[in-house]
């Protein structure tokens, strides 16, 4: 699996894994990073973030388990070279990814804001 950029061409793929709108995922890859797992040229999923205040705001996380951990370095790569914080909300629902955040480190700061109706979980790791 190779990790790479995404491009403006990607948004219809990544919209498809998703369930989002083409223009929603165009809009995506202008606004944060977004980093792509690619596999055999078939993108098997992303993450994506932004800073803001001394944090990296983990804002999507697609893909299956197995690729979690691959992705989630991503941010926290960026993060130890420029000494700022990561932060992820995960639905309670998601219980993958919430194992996976812990195993590498991220402490569960209690309720992230409801989305879409559902709960979140915080996690944030200050000390890379």
């Amino acid at each position: 699996m190779e990790l790479r950029d995404a491009l403006e061409a990607d948004a219809s793929r990544l919209a498809s894994l998703t369930d989002t709108p083409r223009d929603v995922m165009r809009n995506l890859v202008h606004d944060r990073t977004v980093r792509i797992a690619e596999r055999d040229e078939d993108i098997v999923g992303f993450v994506s973030y932004d800073a803001r205040d001394q944090t990296i705001h983990v804002t999507q996380l697609e893909g299956k388990e197995s690729i979690y951990e691959q992705l989630l370095e991503e941010p926290l790569r960026f993060a130890r070279t420029e000494g700022m914080a990561v932060e992820l909300l995960v639905l309670e629902t998601e219980s993958e990814i919430q194992t996976v955040a812990s195993e590498m480190g991220f402490e569960q700061t209690g309720p992230g804001p409801r989305f879409e109706g559902e709960p979140t979980v915080r996690y944030r790791v200050d000390n890379l």
